[in-house]
């Protein structure tokens, strides 16, 4: 292991839920389709199709 783990999140992809404009952080179980992730929970999901704020 060449890169050492202490402050590695701070190197990891950031981009805004489409719901909420929170930051997300890449996840290792999105790595095959980051460019398809749009929301960052289950929850903003739900609540963006039924176009309602999410209280968070």
């Amino acid at each position: 292991m060449s890169t050492p783990l202490k402050g590695f999140k701070a190197h990891l992809p950031v981009k805004p839920c489409v719901h909420c404009q929170r930051p997300m952080a890449w996840r290792r179980k999105w790595a095959r389709t980051w460019d398809e992730v749009r929301y960052c929970s289950e929850r903003c999901r739900r609540a963006a199709r039924g176009s309602q704020p999410c209280a968070t």
